[in-house]
């Protein structure tokens, strides 16, 4: 691998949970470009609720980068760069669904857009779910859904889910089933 090395960085735009960089790179052959860099600057936590039939909850919401509503695992910033990621996914989880998780395991951890963010998200597997309040932030309106884990992979080869942590999350949670599956059986 030829090196890459960043020559400067400057920050354009400073937002809530954003900073929006423009980083000059010198490439391996000596030439120079410019190259975004998006930071974001608290990191996240998300959550794949289960619940006690086996059903995976989601919530539905509006998109604004996308004009239009997705169907998502609970996720949310964390409140500071020192918060515990499993802090952030039980508020995330609460907040959003209304459900306690009794069981918080961790199931796996996202670069959400490497080529130009750094954004990581880890996921949590939420089990024994004890059903609560909602506890939308102001501007907030989500519609909670439950499905199969094939309904959810069938809605994921079709491309009617596409959100990244979501499809990672609900794939990785089907290896974990198909694990857990082979060793009963052995």
């Amino acid at each position: 691998m030829q090196h890459v090395k960043r020559i400067n960085r400057e920050l354009c735009f400073e937002g809530s949970i954003l900073d929006f960089y423009q980083d000059t790179i010198e490439l391996p052959d000596g030439k120079c470009e410019k190259w975004d860099f998006v930071c974001h600057r608290k990191g996240a936590a998300a959550v794949l609720p289960v619940l006690e039939d086996g059903k995976v909850l989601l919530v539905r919401q509006y998109r604004n980068a996308l004009e239009r509503e997705t169907l998502e695992i609970p996720a949310g910033s964390r409140d500071s760069v020192t918060e515990d990621t499993k802090v952030c996914a039980a508020r995330e989880l609460e907040e959003e669904t209304g459900y306690k998780a009794n069981q918080l395991t961790p199931l796996l951890s996202l670069k959400t857009t490497v080529a130009f963010c750094n954004e990581f998200i880890d996921v949590y597997l939420a089990r024994d779910l004890k059903k609560g309040v909602q506890h939308l932030d102001e501007g907030e309106f989500i519609d909670l859904e439950a499905y199969e884990l094939e309904e959810l992979t069938a809605m994921i080869a079709e491309g009617k889910i596409q959100d990244s942590k979501t499809v990672a999350s609900i794939l990785a949670y089907q290896n974990l089933v198909l694990k857990e599956l082979i060793h009963k059986m052995a």
